[in-house]
């Protein structure tokens, strides 16, 4: 059987080595077709170092980072060929394919970046550290009380764009000497003013509830993941009624470290076009689109796993509920939202039908879900997380003005660092 799995292991190895070649290959004709990036251009740049499996969490900073490149101009430097294919596919911001170091160099001496965003914890994102002179920002994927929303990687930066205060009180929470105040910037959730999609179905009188559960996670402690669990009793539950529509909206990573996970991902997908199949009114949805906010918009009530999506749908300020983790190692922190949330348990997953409808007329449950609103994300009016954005980034981009001003100052023009780094980046 060892025999056996490191073949298998080998296999994929070998495949996915020949399918990041034959993309960079794409990649690189892709852009020989575009115009060249203007020299000196760029004054913010997005470093995402992973491949195509997590663009989920590129692809929710689109339009805010659209909006932001009309005062700053915006780059994406992609280290990853499939990454930096789908980015181009999806006409996201202006993309440098810089697979490798000398590459990264290169670029970056023919920029002018002063702030560079990251959307995730990448180890590669420590390539990047190792140029001063600008300003190094997490602005994250989503907002979550998931044991990574508070690692001490935080420190490695020089500024975190966080969603409210329950960010900045988890954060206090957990790390040693971390000086919140300074190095931490509100911001709401920006995403959230830019909803996107359309309905693919017609509004009837059935209930809409949306099922997103996240990945099963690599380790006990991250074990969140629901559709083994909870999700094929509770899809199957709703798919029979005849009054309800699914849409099943799981994490792009589902089965890929356990493949009796994703053995119940696809059983669920079966079950939802035999549904589909025996009464095409119905339209449950499988959503695996790279547009988010239709579905949390829509649905009657959504039911998540613990993962960013509690609080995408908490923002939404509608019925919620959030599933038990079956592992009782999963790293659970009670003292936020998940406090006071509406927990479904393996066995509450029998009895779905009466959970979705519990919650949908409970209005305590429905005032609690805005008072959390406003300890997670403040002030969720429209327009306004986006002009926080805006801010945050015109505040760094002051204080790099003034960290230059004083520089110069005290520096000979020809003894200036960064112009011997743009040297050594062009060699």
């Amino acid at each position: 059987m060892s025999l056996v799995s490191d073949g298998k292991k080998a296999y994929r190895l070998l495949r996915r080595a020949l399918a990041s070649r034959s993309a960079v290959q794409r990649v690189r004709r892709r852009l020989a077709a575009l115009p060249p990036h203007p020299r000196d251009h760029y004054r913010i740049a997005v470093y995402f170092a992973d491949g195509a499996v997590n663009m989920y969490q590129m692809r929710q900073w689109y339009r805010p980072l659209q909006e932001l490149s009309k005062l700053w101009p915006v780059v994406v430097l992609s280290r990853s060929a499939t990454g930096a294919e789908k980015l181009l596919e999806e006409g996201g911001p202006p993309v440098a394919f810089v697979p490798k170091v000398r590459d990264l160099e290169r670029f970056i001496a023919k920029q002018d970046i002063r702030i560079v965003l990251y959307v995730n914890q990448n180890t590669r994102n420590f390539q990047m550290f190792r140029y001063g002179r600008r300003w190094h920002v997490f602005i994250n994927h989503g907002e979550s009380d998931k044991m990574y929303m508070t690692t001490n990687q935080y420190k490695a930066y020089d500024y975190a764009f966080v969603a409210g205060q329950a960010a900045r009180d988890r954060l206090s929470r957990t790390l040693w000497d971390y000086d919140i105040d300074r190095r931490t910037i509100e911001i709401g959730r920006p995403q959230a003013d830019h909803y996107s999609g359309t309905l693919p179905y017609t509004p009837d009188d059935r209930t809409v509830v949306l099922y997103a559960p996240t990945w099963e996670g690599d380790r006990p402690s991250a074990h969140y993941g629901s559709i083994a669990t909870h999700g094929e009793t509770l899809v199957k539950k709703l798919l029979a009624t005849g009054s309800h529509r699914v849409v099943y909206r799981p994490h792009p990573r589902s089965g890929v470290v356990d493949d009796e996970y994703g053995a119940a991902h696809r059983r669920i997908l079966s079950a939802i076009d035999a549904a589909n199949a025996a009464d095409a009114a119905a339209h449950h949805i499988y959503d695996d689109g790279p547009e988010l906010g239709w579905q949390l918009a829509s649905a009657d009530v959504a039911i998540v796993d613990i993962s960013a999506m509690v609080y995408d749908r908490l923002a939404a300020g509608k019925p919620l509920m959030i599933t038990r983790p079956a592992d009782e190692r999963a790293s659970v922190d009670t003292r936020g939202y998940l406090s006071d949330c509406e927990w479904l348990t393996v066995d509450g997953s029998y009895d779905i039908v009466a959970e979705v409808e519990r919650v949908r007329a409970d209005d305590e449950a429905i005032a609690k879900l805005r008072m959390w609103v406003q300890h997670y994300f403040g002030d969720t009016t429209p327009g306004v997380a986006t002009a926080k954005f805006h801010a945050a980034i015109e505040r760094l981009m002051g204080q790099w003005d003034e960290w230059r001003a004083s520089e110069i100052g005290a520096v000979p023009d020809d003894e200036d660092d960064d112009d011997e780094e743009a040297k050594d980046g062009e060699d």
